[in-house]
């Protein structure tokens, strides 16, 4: 058996095609299906698939294939969340807000991807498609899956700690989670409400920024990218003591190549205090998962192992230091947007290296739980390989998301030009 299906769809030379009439939603449609059904058994990345999709060409993606994790509501399937106390749920009523917001820009949501369970550690049956013997990471395992393999172009996630950006980074495809509270998370199984966030992939950080402005209506911010070298501050993570040494050397490599290109890069000054941020997020997570998922803590004995000890930890948290947390967050979030008032972006590692082999974990999500904790967002950039050709991601964090696809899309153009 081959061991790799990773061949990425482009979102904008598909779109291109569209808007020009060299294809049509129905072929981009019958695309997207054809390679399901030669993928699919491998790669195992879905759930349920709507019957009969509607192909439509409104909006600015006018007809572009999207996949909808399973722990979003799309009108017409369940929302089984991963999970054995979902297996009898009926259908959604209706779509969740985010899921309007991109049929509104002319996405076509084809099924449900797969999810951890409750979006949180215990692996589905998804394959990485760089690597099928390798963890496709989690818990947005199935969409990053469906695009990194070409099943479809676009689809979304979500993220509580580093279930968007991890998944990108081992798939080798590009992903945005979108500041907390930009959009609302009603018919989303959430895990923690201070945390959770919407997140989307395509296959580079170009056809992102893309799906973004198509989603917001704002201008491409991948448009200007070339206009001038960023300035940014480069994360190493130090002190967490979780990145390999093929990672530390590629983010060595890629500050060569980025300084070479003409951009700014500095040592970022506040590793101590994002490890502090790093070591809060866990606390603030299990003590609302506990709260949110009450439901389920109530059937604990049905759940994984790791979900159950998450909401478990949660409810024996005391309050004290739930609040210290989210004090600790509050300030270290004061100090960081001083300090992105001197620079476009932060550049660092997605995840400590390249998917682990095995699918029975779905990885370590450290390098991610600051960054969510502060609320900011990050696109995770793919272009860099270890030397078995597995992917390795880089992440880009600003204050908006508009500057952070701006700096991804020059960093991944310096990287792969």
């Amino acid at each position: 058996m081959n061991d790799t299906v990773r061949q990425p769809w482009s979102l904008s030379e598909l779109v291109a095609e569209l808007r020009s009439g060299r294809t049509t939603p129905e072929a981009a449609l019958r695309r997207s299906r054809d390679r399901i059904a030669r993928t699919e058994e491998r790669v195992r990345a879905w759930v349920a698939f709507e019957d009969t999709p509607a192909a439509v060409r409104t909006g600015p993606l006018g007809g572009v294939p999207m996949g909808v994790k399973d722990i979003i509501d799309l009108a017409g399937l369940p929302t089984r969340c991963g999970s054995v106390l979902r297996a009898d749920a009926g259908p959604a009523e209706r779509d969740a807000p985010v899921v309007a917001a991109w049929r509104a820009a002319g996405a076509i949501p084809l099924g449900k991807t797969v999810t951890t369970e409750f979006a949180f550690f215990a692996p589905g049956p998804t394959r990485n498609p760089a690597n099928l013997g390798h963890t496709p990471g989690g818990s947005s395992s199935g969409s990053a899956a469906a695009v990194a393999a070409g099943q479809v172009p676009l689809a979304i996630g979500s993220q509580t700690a580093g279930s968007v950006t991890r998944p990108a980074a081992y798939c080798g495809v590009a992903s945005l989670v979108l500041r907390h509270g930009h959009l609302p998370t009603d018919g989303v199984a959430g895990l923690s409400p201070s945390l959770d966030a919407h997140g989307v992939y395509a296959a580079t950080a170009a056809d992102v920024s893309l799906a973004w402005a198509a989603l917001t209506g704002e201008p491409d911010p991948a448009r200007d990218a070339a206009s001038s070298a960023p300035r940014i501050a480069l994360w190493d993570a130090a002190p967490l003591a979780a990145v390999s040494d093929e990672m530390g050397a590629a983010l060595a490599s890629a500050e060569a190549r980025l300084t070479d290109r003409g951009a700014k890069v500095d040592a970022f000054p506040l590793e101590a205090l994002i490890a502090e941020v790093t070591a809060a997020h866990p606390v603030v997570m299990a003590y609302e998962a506990a709260r949110e998922r009450s439901a389920e803590l109530e059937r604990a004995d049905r759940l994984s192992a790791p979900l159950a000890g998450l909401l478990r930890t949660g409810a024996d948290t005391p309050e004290a230091d739930y609040l210290a947390a989210r004090r600790l967050v509050a300030a270290a979030r004061a100090e960081l947007g001083a300090l992105l008032t001197q620079y476009d972006a932060v550049l660092g590692p997605a995840a400590p290296g390249a998917a682990p082999q095995g699918l029975d974990a779905t990885g370590d999500p450290v390098l991610s739980r600051s960054w969510q904790a502060l609320g900011l967002p990050t696109v995770a950039v793919p272009g860099l390989r270890n030397a078995a050709g597995l992917p390795l991601g880089l992440q880009v964090i600003a204050e908006s998301e508009a500057a952070a696809l701006r700096a991804a899309a020059w960093v991944e153009r310096s990287l792969n030009g």
